[in-house]
This record gives structure tokens, C-alpha cells and sequence, in this order.
């Protein structure tokens, strides 16, 4: 039994040194068990166990590949890991609070950061160029406006699944897209790429500079059940995961970008 004093789960678990760099490793991409073990250079069945602990706690979640499905894609949560350190600080003073005391922009103004000179240039990438991707654009480009340039592109592309487009109108947008393919934009300069379904990320090219590249392993909508229908399911989950993972994406692209260009 836990006592009642005890710290948080979430510090409690990640005040493991190896917990810790798994847990940074999945922040910046979803990853198989085999890259993580390359990553932190520990063998496979500390990484294992060290995964099982932070699934048992709900932050790290597996996803079988599409491409091969014999293995799994390790994912971490920022949205509940969000929650879970906000709930830590409260636990340890009230003041700690998100936003106690301090109004909108108070602690963006404090460190200091300013936005990038450069417009961030991202590319989404999928099979089909018709559901996952240009979805991803729509909502990245919806959430920071023109501060990043932003396009996507599919490896077979296919037209604009319609139910892509009424996922996008619930968040007020209107998705008109034309499939683009990839090779189409492999020598265009990017700061970050972005591959959306296993299978593409075994076909993405190099690109030209040095791209940020990330994996978010998100099965493709379309071939689940029940999207042929009104409610579609399936677009509805997929667009609200990728606007979960949007949401924690331009931090991480500044700092990511800023990194690669020096």
C-alpha cells in the first residue's frame, strides 16, 4: 500500500533514470521496442519491463503496426502526462496550479522565448493522402495560423475521403485538398516530417537538409468499421487524436527546429 504522503505516480515513475529517457524517446516519436533498446542502449527486456510499468500507469499505450503486424508501436500520452504533472503540482502547493495567479501569456513572457524568424516548414505524410495527412495539415495550419507552412503528401495517394471532410467541420474547418504524392515534394526543404501510418514511414525518401523526423503510428480510419455510416467513428477518433498531438506539437517544433538550424 502507497502511504498517503507518498509523491505522485508520474514522479515516482519517471524519477527512474531509464524511465525517464524512454519517456523523452516516445515524447518526440512513437516507437518500436527494438529502436528503443538502440536508443538507450539497455537490453530488450529492461526495456520491456520498463515499458510495462509506464502502460500500467497510462501514459505509454502500443498500437499494432500496419505494416507489420507482429510488432507494435510505443506511444506516449501528453495529454494525460500533462495532467498527471499538473496534478503533481498541485498535490505539492495550490499555488502550483496551471494558471494561479498568473494571466494568459505571464509564463510565456517569463522564459523569455520568442517565435522562430523563420516560418517552420512541416510535412505530414500517409499512404493515401485522402484521410490521416491532409487532416493533419488542416489542423495544424487551423491551430498556428501562418506561423508555420505547412503541407502533406501520401505515398499512393487517393481522393478526399468525405468523411475526413466532416471530421474537419467539427472543428470548423473546411477540408478541400488535392492528393499530392510523394515524390512530388522529396526535394523540397522541410524542418520537420511527419509519417502518420507505418506503412509509409518504411517508404519515406530523404529530404534534402536535415529534417526533424517523427513517427505517429495512427491506423488508417478508413479501414476500420463503420466509417461508411453517419456517425464515422473512426475520422472522429482519428482527427481527435491527431489534434491532441498537434496541440503539444509547435513547442516541440520550435525547439526542435531552432536545434536543427544551428
Amino acid at each position: 500500500m502507497v502511504p498517503t504522503d507518498a509523491p505522485p505516480l508520474i514522479v515516482r515513475l519517471l524519477a527512474d533514470p531509464l524511465r525517464w529517457r524512454l519517456a523523452r524517446k516516445l515524447a518526440a516519436s512513437d516507437l518500436r521496442v527494438r529502436e528503443l533498446v538502440t536508443a538507450v542502449g539497455q537490453p530488450q527486456n529492461l526495456v520491456s519491463y520498463h515499458l510495462g510499468q509506464l502502460r500500467s500507469a497510462g501514459l505509454v499505450t502500443a498500437r499494432r503496426s500496419s505494416f507489420d503486424g507482429r510488432d507494435s508501436y510505443y506511444h506516449l500520452d501528453l495529454a494525460r502526462c500533462a495532467k498527471a504533472w499538473a496534478d503533481a503540482g498541485a498535490a505539492l502547493h495550490p499555488g502550483l496550479r496551471p494558471g494561479f495567479g498568473s494571466p494568459v501569456g505571464a509564463q510565456e513572457r517569463r522564459s523569455g522565448r520568442s517565435a522562430p524568424a523563420a516560418r517552420s516548414r512541416v510535412l505530414f505524410l500517409c499512404t493515401g493522402n485522402s484521410g490521416r495527412s491532409p487532416l493533419a495539415e488542416a489542423l495544424l495550419r487551423y491551430r498556428v495560423g501562418n506561423r508555420v507552412e505547412v503541407a502533406s503528401a501520401g505515398s499512393h495517394p487517393k481522393p478526399l475521403h468525405a468523411n475526413a471532410v466532416r471530421a474537419a467541420a467539427e472543428y470548423g474547418i473546411t477540408l478541400e485538398h488535392q492528393p499530392t504524392h510523394l515524390d512530388s515534394v522529396r526535394r523540397r526543404r522541410f524542418d520537420l516530417v511527419v509519417s502518420l501510418c507505418d506503412r509509409v514511414r518504411e517508404v519515406c525518401p530523404a529530404f534534402p537538409g536535415r529534417p526533424v523526423m517523427i513517427h505517429w503510428s495512427i491506423p488508417d480510419p478508413a479501414r476500420e468499421p463503420g466509417t461508411d455510416g453517419d456517425t464515422y467513428p473512426a475520422f472522429r477518433r482519428t482527427a481527435a487524436e491527431l489534434d491532441s498531438r498537434i496541440h503539444f506539437l509547435p513547442t516541440t517544433l520550435t525547439d526542435d527546429v531552432e536545434e536543427s538550424r544551428t
